[in-house]
This record gives C-alpha cells, structure tokens and sequence, in this order.
C-alpha cells in the first residue's frame, strides 16, 4: 500500500500525530526533495529522495513521476510505504499524478492519503490573516473546482452549480468524526450537517 502524507508547511512540530505515526511504521519512506527529507528528518533518516523536477517540460515531468511510480511499485506491492509531500497531498501537489500511474500500471496497489497542514492555513497563521467569507484560490489556470463549506441544503446548491457547468459533485458531512457520511453525483441530500463540504468540478 501508498499512503501520501501531508507534512505541512516546513516545520517539523507541524506534523499530526498520524503522519508521524506512518513516518515511523513504514516498511519505506520516500520524499520528493531534500527539503520534504529535512522537515521528517526528527522522525525518519532512512527515506529515498526521488526527483520531482520544477520546470515547464510536461514531458520531462511525466517521465519522472513514471520512473519514481516504478520504484514506489516493489515496495506498496510487498508492505507499507509513505510518499511524504509539503503541505497535503490532495491540494496542489504531485501525489495525485504519482498515483494516477501507480493505479494505471499496477492497478493491485492500494492507495491513500493522510491530510497535512495546507499552504492555505499555514499563510494564514504566518501572515496573521484571517479567511473569511468568499475566499478564491488558484494556480493561475481557469476555475474548474469549487469547494463550499456549511452547505446546508447541498441538493440545492448544486442545482445552481450545474447552471454554471459543474457536472460533479461529493459530498463530505462530519468528516473524521463520529457518523462521517459521504454522497456523491445525484445522491445528495436535501439538507447536510453544519459540518459539512460540498465539491464541484467541471469535467466538460
């Protein structure tokens, strides 16, 4: 199995319990810089540092992340390894496109994810910001996700979100806590939880 774990924005204490525990067990840990090695270096010595390369080359990237799926490959297929990435593995990062691979070419290899501190909360602490209201983040490409917190009537709202070209939704009330509850497409509540997330992508 492959478990991507989130390991914040740079300080090593940012860590949860939860990626630590993983660093730790993992039959083998692989970071994707020097970096990503520093910050878990209080937890773990022994990883493989793999190149990610930062540049505009599609191609060159698309070559390295299928060598680092290949050398993942050996060792999910036999134990429990950790691809440990800055910031969390499900926002803006190369886990998904690792994994991606990984299924494609091996698809007996279980994957996962453990969630770390994003570069969203983490500039809100530093920077001494609070977020609030409408808050819009992007990489510079067009708007093709949305998320909404505190949907309450999330049958509704995505009726409104399809008149925008959202074709996909998923969503997550009381996630990590006790009575967790996840729809996803046309099964969607016509009232949610306080806690709860609402997701929305176009496909088209």
């Amino acid at each position: 199995m492959l478990v991507g774990v989130g390991i914040g924005p740079g300080d090593p204490e940012l860590l949860t319990v939860r990626a630590v525990r993983l660093i730790k067990e993992a039959d083998a840990v692989f970071v994707p810089g020097r970096v990503a090695a520093a910050i878990i270096a209080p937890y773990r010595t022994d990883v493989q540092v793999l190149s990610f390369p930062m540049t505009d080359d599609e191609d060159y990237i698309a070559r390295c992340i299928e060598e680092n799926a290949e050398r993942i490959a050996p060792h999910a297929r036999s134990g429990l390894s950790v691809f440990c990435i800055l910031g969390d593995p499900n926002f803006y990062g190369t886990f998904s496109r690792l994994t991606a691979v990984l299924t494609a070419r091996h698809p007996d290899i279980a994957c996962a994810t453990v969630p770390g501190i994003s570069a969203i909360t983490a500039f809100a602490s530093a920077a001494g910001v609070s977020l609030a209201g409408g808050v819009g983040v992007s990489d510079g490409s067009p708007e093709s996700s949305r998320l909404l917190l505190k949907v309450k009537r999330p049958k509704e709202t995505a009726e409104r979100l399809r008149e925008e070209g959202f074709d996909e939704f998923v969503l997550v009330e009381r996630m990590y806590m006790e009575g967790e509850r996840i729809c996803r497409g046309d099964d969607l509540p016509e009232e949610s939880s306080y806690f709860s997330v609402l997701f929305a992508r176009k496909n088209a």
